[in-house]
Order: structure tokens, then C-alpha cells, then sequence
């Protein structure tokens, strides 16, 4: 614990009222010869907003004087809320007289205002004092001109206002374009941001404009480095004698990677073998990305700040260059390359009985594809056998392997959610010609399977182990929400057995999944189950993983495209070479909470991102689909209106005002709207017809009506 948590902690757990520096100093046995440092950590407390200093120079937490701080979430329409650092604090609302300038994500303090001051009580209500950190340095937007003057429209709908930029400021920018603006000044009350133009992206029409923007938008890096690249390419692309030196040759052994038809890079590799007694060996090999990407070079810096690649619909940002993610650490056929190889026997039953880690070189011997696999066990395509034929034994092999790990998994309670993954098809222009659920076939199952039992296998191996290490973790829920959960589902007849005791097992949700299967409720079942349950993270201490219901876990079988992955391949290494001493424990022991913390951050970042181009290229495929009518089902309820998805997962908002049969009102607890007259429900879950009326791109949404 650092002195800035052992500050706060100390004032939180004695309840005492504000301090000097030397009364502080005092509690936490601090010297006076370190009082100048200590007064400088105050100072820092102050300006980050996590102490107020009052008129008497005396120090305190602001939640004991009425303030909160956090980040501020705002609303196109001028409002906002401020999410609390505290996570045991409740949201509170600023009105757009309270703002005073503050703009969307900006890090700010607030102070809670009484009943006398607002018209919203009891509801908390904020006016926003301090602006602690500024998050909109540079904005994306649409250029428009004016005579005198231009300005920006964000991309970001939760900017509330226009960017205004001087004739001398407008570098060149015309209308229609998109830019990004550096903020010059920012907004006061009545007074909008100023900012010049440093970036013109493209014309909003033009193709890949939109990605790019969305790109800008998040700051993501589009290059790497000139320091990163050069040591890229200094890196060979074969690998030598030495490198071989001291690894096991599983050069001869028939491996062969699984992945998408437009798989960018390999990662992993498999293979499958029947031992004398029996058991299956599953043989699981990641490229070893830590031979070439060693700790504090350029290369591994870069690959940390990004934490993970990001997937966009038309393009990769990855975590590395692909000298090495396309290259030397891929696992293309018929190269040979260097490799962390896992060796899990497995018994008929789908114990584990023994397992293996080890520094290997290997050689694919093909590059197999999703598809045609499930084709070759789902169908039994004459032409793929045909084509595949040295490898049948070993894909009916898998397949007999994955259905024992996945019944196991079912049996210990583990979460199958069948949830509609989006594929999108562009055309050479960037223009999506196809919308459609993505087929999750046997083979692509056969992978999940093998990933997930390693991934357990080393976790397993690392906590008994009694290293540092890196967790994927999946806490426990909340039981307010299961308690919610189990009251929404009770309107489709089903319950949640057990979950009066006070906690409740993933087998009893599980449960619920199996019943719901084949029915029309059951994707919106698993959707809001899911977003009943916590958000598995990054952690170094090993807190289980609920979703899987498995006591171990670890994510260990990408290292090209996330870092936890690279740092838990480098920890093992560490132990199967002797090099774990105190040093590099200690060491450890105080990095990898920072570092679970960043990578859970990217990830998220990550998953914005995503869904921010797949609803952008969604909502770009509905916009010539102007009058046509689709069924779908209500997938989400809020009072201004219901969510419908398509079978083709494209969702567009029924705003209540466009129902005019009836007035309908929000019924929050029963996730309904209910006719005040008619006493007509539309519920999650139901059925009905819409056509498509409104698609408005540059905020993503689709609007439809209903059909009688």
C-alpha cells in the first residue's frame, strides 16, 4: 500500500475530522526529516482530488465535507452525471446550470447540493467545483463552414457542444469533411470550446473515412513507433541453430492450426494422440512471442501501452508489428518456429491426470479452416475428406475429446452463453453488403474447448506453484442483481432455485439457459443474464472464475494479441529456467497489480471500439432498408421507448411516441411498457413486426415503428 492509500485509508477508519500535516504525520509515524516530501504527496492529493484542503489548512477526504469526485458522463442534452471513484456511492445528476464548462469523461469534483438547493430531491443532485482533469484534448467531429467562422460537430453525441473554430484556425478544412480539433479553450458557461483544425481525415463519404474517425476519436495508434519498428525489423525471420539450442523438437509431431478464413495471425497450434492407456495427450502450442519481445525494449513498451489488439470490422490495430504477429511468431505452415508447448493428458472421463510445459520448436503441418472441418464432422463432405484425409483420425479424435471437456463443463456448472456474434461483410469500397449471426460450428468449438482446459491447466499449475501470476477472473454477482434476474425471468416461469440462501452457484444459472433453449425468450434471457454478472477482469490474485465455474484461471494462448498472455509466458519461463528469486518476486508482486489493472482498462477500451464500428457499419447497412418490414424481438425496455433486435442482430429503437394506440407507460421492475388504457404489455422477449423508418449514421441508430 502506497503513502497516498495509507493516507486516505487512515482518515477513512478513524472517522477523524480534518487534520494538519503534523497531526497526520503523527498517525502514520512519519519523520520530521521527511516532512517536505510529505507535504509535497498532500499537495498532489489535492490537485488528483482524493484530499480538500479547508480555510484552516487542515486536511480532509471531500466525501467528509460534501463532495464526491469522479469522472463526469454527459448527455447530448446538456445534463450529466458523475460516476464516483467510490464504487459504494450511488451516481449523481448535474443539471446544465451546475456543468460550469465541465465536458464528457472530464474528471472532476462536485458538491452534493441539499434539498433547498434542488428541485429533484431526494434524487442526488451535484454542481460540479472543480475540473481536476481535462479528457477532450483533441475532439472528432464534422467541419461545418460558415462565412466568418467554422465549426465542428463531434462524433461523440456525448459532447454536448459545437467546437468553434476562427477563420485562421480552419487550416484548409471545408465542409462536409471530417476533422480532428485540438481544443484551444475551453467551454464557460454560455461559451462554447474554441479550437483550431490539426487533421483533416477525409471527406465523410469517402471510404474508410468513418473508421478513421472513430479511430481518432479513441486515440488509437495507427503506426508504430520509428524506435518500435526498427527493432521489428531487426528481428530475423527464420529461426537459427541457437535459437533451437536446449528446446524439445516436436518438429515431426502432426500439428496444425484451426482459425477463421480471414484469420490474420496464429497464435496456436494442436494436436491429439491416444497414449498406451488409453488417455488422450492434447497437445496445445503458442507461439513463444517472449523470445523476440524481451522485457524493457521498445518493442515490448508499445506492446504493454496497447495492451491487446483491437479487431475493427475492416481492420486490425494489433498489439505488435507484423513482423512479428504476421511473421516470425506466427504459426504458418510448414515453418518451422519456436514455441511454449502445453501437453495435457486427459482420461476418458476428462480428468486431467498429468500435464507438461515446455520450451519446444514445432512445425505445422497445415493451415485448417472453421468451416471446412465442421463441414467434414457435421456433414460428412466426401471432397474435404478427400482433401483432409491424413487428418480425419485426428479431428474424430478432437471431437471426442471436446464433447467430454464440454459435458464436464456443463456438469461443474459452467456458463454456456449461445449468444449472436455479428458478422459483417464490406464491400472493396468499405460498404457492408452483408449483416448476419455468425455460425458457431463443432470445430470452432473443438478450439474453445482445447484453450480453455489449458488455460485452466496452467492457472492451476501457477497457483500451486506459489509464483506471482497474472488471473483471469470472473467474481461472484451481485446479489441485488441475481435477486432482479430472478424476478424479470419469473414472468417467463422460470426461477432461480437456491438464490434465497444468499448466494447462488453458475450451475443454477446454467439451469435457467438449458430450460430457456429453443424458446423465443431464450436470447433475451442470456443477455440479461449476462448483464447481471460482473465483468471478468484481469487480477493477480486468483479469485475463480464464476462464468466457467472453475477455480483457475489464466489467459495463456494468445501472446501475439494480449499481454497478460506475454507476461505469463515470461513468469513461467522464469520458473522452468530457476530465475524466480526474491528480487524478481518482489518485483512482481508489486507490477502486476498495475499491470491487471491497464490490460482490464484496453480490453474494455477494445470492446468499445468494436462495437462502436459494428453498430456504425449496422447501422450503414439498414439505410437503403427505408420502409421495409422485419420481424424481430423486443430486446430492450426503457421509458422512451423499446429495443427490437433482427434476426440479423441489427436492434433499432420503437420510441413510445411513435405507439399511438396508446399511452405507455415504463414499468422499470417488470422490464415492460405497459398501455395505460389498453393495458397492452410489450415485454423483453416479444414478438412483433417493425419497419424500419429513420437510420441516422452519425449516431449510430436506427429507428423503427411497430407494424399492426
Amino acid at each position: 500500500m502506497n503513502i497516498k492509500e495509507r493516507i486516505v485509508r487512515i482518515l477513512k477508519e478513524k472517522e477523524c475530522p480534518p487534520q494538519y500535516p503534523d497531526q497526520l504525520m503523527d498517525m502514520l509515524e512519519i519523520s520530521k526529516d521527511d516532512q517536505q516530501l510529505f507535504m509535497s504527496i498532500l499537495e498532489e492529493m489535492v490537485d488528483e482530488g482524493m484530499l480538500m484542503l479547508t480555510r484552516k489548512k487542515k486536511y480532509a477526504l471531500p466525501e467528509d465535507l460534501g463532495f464526491l469526485t469522479g469522472r463526469l458522463q454527459s448527455n447530448a442534452k446538456g445534463f450529466g452525471f458523475l460516476i464516483p471513484d467510490d464504487k459504494d456511492e450511488k451516481d449523481v445528476f448535474i443539471s446544465p446550470p451546475n456543468m460550469h464548462g465541465a465536458m464528457h469523461n472530464d474528471r472532476i469534483m462536485v458538491r452534493l447540493l441539499t434539498a433547498s438547493e434542488t428541485d429533484s430531491w431526494p434524487s442526488r443532485e451535484g454542481e460540479i467545483i472543480r475540473i481536476l482533469e481535462r479528457a477532450n484534448k483533441q475532439v472528432v467531429g464534422t467541419f461545418e463552414h460558415d462565412k466568418y467562422f467554422g465549426f465542428v460537430v463531434p462524433d461523440d453525441t456525448k459532447i454536448a457542444q459545437d467546437i468553434f473554430i476562427s477563420k485562421d484556425e480552419m487550416n484548409g478544412a471545408k465542409s462536409g469533411y471530417k476533422v480532428v480539433a485540438e481544443i484551444t479553450k475551453w467551454p464557460e458557461d454560455r461559451r462554447n470550446p474554441e479550437g483550431r483544425i490539426v487533421e483533416i481525415l477525409g471527406h465523410k463519404d469517402e471510404p474508410g473515412t468513418d473508421i478513421l474517425s472513430i479511430i481518432r476519436q479513441y486515440d488509437l495508434p495507427e503506426d508504430f513507433p520509428g524506435e518500435v519498428m526498427s527493432e521489428a525489423r531487426n528481428i530475423p525471420q527464420k529461426i537459427s541453430e541457437k535459437d533451437i539450442k536446449g528446446r524439445r523438437d516436436l518438429r515431426d509431431l502432426k500439428l496444425f492450426t484451426i482459425d477463421g478464413a480471414d484469420a490474420r495471425d496464429f497464435d496456436d497450434a494442436v494436436s491429439i494422440e491416444i497414449v498406451e492407456n488409453g488417455n488422450y495427450l492434447l497437445g496445445v502450442h503458442i507461439a513463444d512471442v517472449t523470445h523476440y519481445v524481451k522485457t524493457g525494449t521498445a518493442l515490448d513498451k508499445e506492446a504493454y501501452k496497447r495492451g491487446n489488439s483491437i479487431y475493427l470490422v475492416d481492420r486490425v490495430i494489433p498489439m505488435l508489428p507484423k513482423e512479428l504477429s504476421n511473421g516470425i511468431c506466427s504459426l504458418n505452415p510448414n515453418e518451422d518456429r519456436l514455441a511454449m508447448s502445453v501437453f495435457i493428458e486427459i482420461d476418458k472421463k476428462g480428468k486431467v491426470i498429468k500435464h507438461s510445459i515446455e520450451e519446444t520448436v514445432i512445425c505445422s503441418k497445415a493451415r485448417l479452416v472453421y468451416d471446412d472441418i465442421t463441414s467434414i464432422l457435421e456433414d460428412g463432405d466426401k471432397a474435404l475428406e478427400d482433401k483432409y484425409r491424413e487428418f480425419l483420425d485426428d479431428f474424430k479424435l478432437m471431437n471426442e475429446l471436446r464433447e467430454i471437456l464440454y459435458n464436464n463443463r456443463v456438469k461443474r456448472g459452467s456458463i454456456d452463453f449461445d449468444l449472436d456474434e455479428t458478422m459483417i461483410k464490406l464491400d472493396e469500397n468499405g460498404k457492408p453488403i452483408e449483416v448476419c449471426p455468425e455460425d458457431r460450428g463443432i470445430a470452432n468449438q473443438i478450439i474453445e474447448e482445447f484453450m480453455i482446459i489449458c488455460n485452466e491447466t496452467i492457472a492451476q499449475h501457477m497457483f500451486w506453484s506459489n509464483m506471482p501470476f497474472v488471473y483471469r477472473v470472473h467474481e461472484e454477482p451481485d446479489l441485488q442483481k441475481m435477486l432482479d434476474f430472478n424476478e424479470f425471468i419469473h414472468n417467463f416461469g422460470y426461477h432461480l432455485k437456491g438464490i434465497g440462501g444468499g448466494e447462488i452457484h453458475p450451475k443454477v444459472l446454467q439451469t435457467v439457459l438449458n430450460q430457456a433453449k429453443g424458446t423465443r425468450e431464450e436470447r433475451i434471457i442470456s443477455a440479461v443474464m449476462l448483464r447481471s454478472l460482473q465483468k471478468a477482469k484481469y487480477n493477480e490474485k486468483n479469485l475463480g472464475h464464476f462464468g466457467l465455474a472453475a477455480k483457475y484461471y489464466c489467459h495463456f494462448t494468445s501472446p501475439i494479441r494480449r499481454y497478460p498472455d506475454l507476461m505469463i509466458h515470461r513468469i513461467i519461463k522464469g520458473l522452468l529456467h530457476g530465475n524466480m528469486d526474491e528480487k524478481r518476486i518482489s518485483k512482481l508482486d508489486k507490477f502486476l497489480p498495475e499491470l491487471s489493472d491497464h490490460c482490464s482498462k484496453t480490453e474494455r477500451l477494445a470492446d468499445d471500439v468494436e462495437r462502436e464500428t459494428e453498430d456504425l457499419k449496422k447501422a450503414e447497412f439498414m439505410q437503403d432498408k427505408i420502409d421495409n418490414e422485419y420481424d424481430g424481438i423486443v430486446s430492450g425496455v426503457t421509458q422512451y421507448g423499446i429495443y427490437v433486435q433482427l434476426e440479423n442482430t441489427v436492434e433499432g429503437l420503437v420510441r413510445l411516441s411513435s405507439m399511438e394506440d396508446d399511452y405507455y407507460s415504463y414499468d422499470e421492475k417488470h422490464y415492460c411498457v405497459i398501455g395505460t388504457r389498453t393495458r397492452k404489455i410489450y415485454r423483453l422477449g416479444d414478438l412483433v413486426r417493425i419497419k424500419v423508418i429513420k437510420v441516422d449514421l452519425p449516431s449510430r441508430n436506427i429507428d423503427f415503428v411497430l407494424v399492426d
